[in-house]
């Protein structure tokens, strides 16, 4: 059994996708805690499916060197096998990359290469493409640069804006994200070897 700590900072829709995914029995991976860098509206999700949950805030520390130490000694009290970047919306920094890679993945709201960051949709429709998407990537101490694992196209219609845009792809991104964990868990997807590629 996989065992997975999440990390946001919003309002956690795919981190309740997953939730959902692993109250399955049959599901191949459990949640065993959800953490954030605030009180994030999300981590209710956690609680309404009674797993534990932490914040570590940057503010708190003196660097993000700091900050990123504790935010590992957290998650790796939990002693997980992979952990998830759902709408976590810091960038993670180097000590905590290598500390936690190639078992750190995160989903993104764009079909990467293409518009890395956090205004992906935005750039997007600037950008007047016909379709974008959602990708699951490893995180490496990039932005958005790691090793894709998969990815799901998503049409852009006449009249999109960047909400409406956003919203459609949210729906792509649960399914890829269960998917993916689902993959990861049995031993379809094989993480080393991907950051290895």
């Amino acid at each position: 059994m996989l065992k997975i700590v999440v990390l946001i900072s919003g309002s956690g829709s795919n981190v309740r996708a997953l939730l959902e995914a692993a109250a399955d029995v049959a599901f191949p991976a459990r949640i065993v805690a959800v953490g954030s860098d605030n009180d994030a509206d999300g981590l209710a999700h956690a609680e309404e499916f009674g797993v534990p949950t932490f914040v570590v805030p940057p503010g708190s520390f003196d660097s993000r060197e700091a900050w990123g130490t504790e935010l590992v000694t957290n998650i790796q009290g939990w002693t997980p096998d992979l952990v998830v970047c759902a709408g976590f919306m810091r960038i993670l920094p180097a000590n905590a990359v290598r500390a936690l890679s190639p078992n750190l993945i995160n989903v993104h709201p764009a079909l990467l290469p293409l518009f890395p960051g956090a205004h992906a949709v935005r750039e997007a429709l600037a950008a007047g493409v016909t379709e974008t998407g959602a990708t699951m990537h490893i995180v490496d101490e990039g932005i958005d640069t790691g090793p894709v694992i998969t990815q799901t196209v998503v049409a852009v219609e006449p009249g999109d804006t960047e909400a409406t845009l956003h919203e459609r792809i949210k729906i792509v991104e649960r399914a890829l994200l269960v998917q993916t964990v689902r993959d990861i868990a049995l031993a379809h997807i094989n993480l080393k070897e991907l950051a290895r590629s």
